[in-house]
């Protein structure tokens, strides 16, 4: 990635407004990678994505959110929130490693935690999924091409019938300059040749700059 480090205000929009947009994701990758919180509690996710989710949870109110890769706790914590405003729904944060975790994600009552490998986990999480008849799932883990593809084909049998299974991520070399390569952005292709059930829907790049192109997938069937 290029060496961009005018994420504190050092840099104004009325005066750059010509700057290429991919110096623009730079921009707002560093602010976000470095400084951004939620609640006090790092959390790693575009505000321009976080404003999509909101829409959609408020649109199909999920029973359950699936989050793979919960780092500090943060993300899961602002979707906890979230279903305490519609006074329903459950956030499963599935990682490797919960270390890291803030006590007040840990205190929120519905947030569960299940740790390990996400495939490896898998049917743990898909016994506590079940009897629900609305259920999201975010992967947002080692992003990785394979494990991303092998957490798509196992967590896609989860999402119910009009929800999203969301990618985070695709902006790996399809925006910025990092992350793995083949990522997520690569997986995501492999995984809609070999499934009908979904669909790529784009309308939820509303802002047009996303962190997750071509990363909601609807299931229609």
């Amino acid at each position: 990635m290029a060496n961009v480090s005018y994420n504190n205000g050092s840099v104004r929009m009325e005066e750059a407004l010509l700057k290429p947009l991919c110096e623009v994701l730079e921009m707002i990758q560093t602010r976000v990678v470095t400084d951004s919180t939620y609640f006090g509690i790092p959390c790693q996710r575009s505000p321009l994505d976080f404003w999509i989710y909101q829409e959609i949870i408020f649109t199909l109110k999920p029973d359950v959110i699936v989050e793979i890769g919960s780092y500090c706790g943060g993300s899961a914590l602002s979707l906890a929130h979230l279903c305490d405003q519609l006074g329903k729904g459950r956030i499963i944060a599935v990682d490797i490693d919960h270390s890291r975790l803030n006590q007040t994600v840990k205190n929120h009552p519905r947030i569960s935690f299940v740790t390990g490998d996400a495939c490896e986990v898998f049917d743990k999480v898909s016994v506590m999924c079940s009897g629900y008849t609305s259920v999201m799932v975010i992967e947002d883990s080692s992003h990785e091409y394979q494990n991303t593809l092998n957490i798509l084909k196992k967590y896609s049998q989860l999402v119910t019938v009009g929800n999203y299974l969301i990618v985070e991520d695709g902006i790996c070399h399809h925006g910025l300059n990092t992350g793995p390569s083949p990522g997520p952005y690569e997986a995501i292709s492999d995984f809609i040749d070999n499934n009908g059930d979904f669909k790529i829907d784009r309308t939820k790049e509303a802002f047009f700059i996303t962190w997750n192109p071509r990363g909601y997938l609807k299931r229609e069937k």
